[in-house]
């Protein structure tokens, strides 16, 4: 009995540990780990960030609501040209390849941040995967060797990201195109492999 409860606890440590870090087992191909799956109120923690920091004037809203995130509004060019919601989430992402998102929209550009942390001078460097939609669900993957390093828009020459120090999560759009726009994302997941 103590050796059966013994092997119940330990297997529990297991799965605990294996929840909080995405870590790589030997021989894993084509695996993917879930990020995010907004299934329930732990998922609600996203934070929008309109242009209005800069004098601009989109507005976007999130709900996360049935398993889904919508993220939509209105972009307006004439100022900032920007809007976003994010979250704070530490990960160590080095052992993966990219991000599998399953998504759809309304035809617009996105891009998805993955943000270490990097400073710039006193700015942040913003790490961001440009991707499209339609207005289909599909998945799509965004291989971390794609990442732009910008601030304030603005490609910089700074260090490569550290996936082992990944701490916020974001969507943008700033595609340049004045009007509506919405994304719904299904889920979030690490993958490696192709």
């Amino acid at each position: 009995m103590c050796q059966r409860m013994f092997f119940v606890a330990a297997s529990l440590c297991l799965v605990f540990t294996c929840s909080a870090s995405p870590a790589r087992a030997e021989g894993e191909e084509n695996e993917t780990v879930p990020l995010f799956e907004f299934e329930d109120s732990t998922e609600s923690n996203w934070s929008v960030v309109n242009d209005g920091v800069m004098g601009g004037r989109s507005k976007g809203y999130r709900e996360v609501a049935g398993g889904i995130m919508r993220f939509d509004g209105t972009l307006v060019t004439r100022g900032g040209g920007f809007t976003s919601v994010w979250t704070p989430r530490r990960v160590d992402l080095s052992s993966f390849d990219g991000l599998e998102m399953r998504v759809r929209g309304n035809g617009r550009d996105f891009e998805v941040e993955v943000n270490d942390g990097l400073r710039y001078g006193w700015r942040n460097v913003s790490r961001r995967i440009p991707f499209e939609t339609t207005e289909e669900w599909r998945t799509v993957r965004v291989p971390f060797s794609d990442v732009r390093s910008t601030v304030f828009g603005e490609p910089v020459n700074v260090a490569q990201i550290d996936l082992a120090s990944v701490e916020r999560f974001g969507f943008y759009i700033l595609d340049g195109i004045d009007g509506p726009f919405w994304l719904e994302i299904d889920s979030v997941r690490a993958y490696r492999g192709r």
